[in-house]
């Protein structure tokens, strides 16, 4: 089972993602994605099993993907500071995996109905969903 996390930016979200992930699921292979190489470096050293950078390969990763995590923007083209590209979005929407968004209520798009929870309470959320849908699928 794949798991791919993406994340732009600085990658603080992937990372705390990767951290958590590889904590609960240490034999897990953790796809690291960023859409610059800022973000993709922060997340390898978080303990992704291997990355890579951009457009593409946000793309192909999610043609492989079991599990795709990331902020909600991750679905949102030009969100995430503008570095979600419309090919980028379209490739996480139409992935066959499953999704597990986190909601973040900035970046202009405002996820009514979602408390305003801190980061560390919302990547545990991500972290337990995904534990979840892996335990599901074994």
């Amino acid at each position: 089972m794949k798991i791919v996390v993406i994340d732009g930016q600085g990658g603080g979200i992937g990372r705390q993602l990767v951290a958590r992930l590889r904590e609960r699921l240490p034999a897990a292979e953790i796809f690291a994605v960023g859409a610059n190489s800022v973000a993709t470096s922060a997340m390898l050293k978080a303990g992704a099993s291997s990355g890579a950078t951009g457009e593409n390969a946000v793309i192909v990763a999610c043609r492989r993907a079991s599990v795709i995590v990331g902020p909600v923007g991750i679905v949102i083209a030009d969100a995430l500071g503008g570095e979600i590209t419309p090919a980028m979005a379209a490739a996480v929407a139409r992935s066959d995996a499953k999704r597990v968004l986190i909601p973040f209520n900035f970046c202009d798009n405002v996820i009514v109905g979602v408390g305003n929870y801190n980061v560390a309470h919302l990547v545990q959320c991500a972290v337990d969903e995904v534990t979840a849908l892996i335990a599901a699928e074994s």
